[in-house]
């Protein structure tokens, strides 16, 4: 059985490589600055921002955190796997992430298409211009994350040995950022105001 090579960097190399994490600082910022700018627009007018809030299903939120914390614990799984050359049982755990990734994109179709139904879209007023804004962001960052587990995964298929360990970190520690930022959207947009 081929077997994936093993990153040798020293300890204090972040896993993805320092490129990965420059992006995954600079996502998080731009996420944070949104969230926080909604906060503050959240506080200027709470009734507006609260009876929004009312208009949406926490369960559909709370289900899709769900998936994504279950494929981000996947995910790791895939890792130690792969730094154990197990490629079979790293290539089961990247399906399962890439499952649960599709799965929280479905729901989050459904949800959008019962907001678009209902009038609920963009213009309606300034927390559905947050709501639609954060939650595309986001499932285009699910998209990405997506597309690398994906290609990922079928390098690992083809030829194990030529893939790099970096190469799955980086792939991890991106789809780790979306799970991070649905942590921060999720009781923010669903459950404060």
């Amino acid at each position: 059985m081929e077997t994936v090579p093993i990153d040798s960097k020293n300890v204090y190399y972040p896993p993805g490589g320092i490129l990965m994490w420059i992006i995954i600082f600079l996502e998080l910022f731009t996420f944070g600055m949104a969230l926080v700018a909604m906060v503050y627009y959240g506080s200027l007018e709470r009734e507006l921002f609260h009876e929004s809030r009312l208009l949406l299903n926490a369960s559909y939120g709370a289900v899709n955190t769900v998936f994504l914390l279950t494929s981000g614990f996947f995910m790791a799984k895939s890792v130690m796997e792969l730094k154990r050359q197990e490629v079979a049982k790293s290539i089961r755990y990247l399906s399962l992430t890439m499952f649960l990734g599709l799965c929280f994109l479905v729901l989050k179709g459904i949800e959008y298409s019962l907001k678009i139904e209902a009038g609920l879209d963009m213009n309606y007023n300034l927390f559905f211009t947050f709501y639609w804004a954060l939650t595309i962001f986001h499932v285009i960052h699910v998209l990405v994350g997506l597309i690398i587990l994906g290609v990922s995964t079928y390098n690992l298929k083809r030829n194990p040995a030529k893939v790099d360990l970096i190469d799955i970190e980086a792939g991890a520690a991106f789809w780790h950022m979306c799970d991070l930022i649905w942590l921060l959207l999720f009781p923010i947009i669903y459950l404060i105001f």
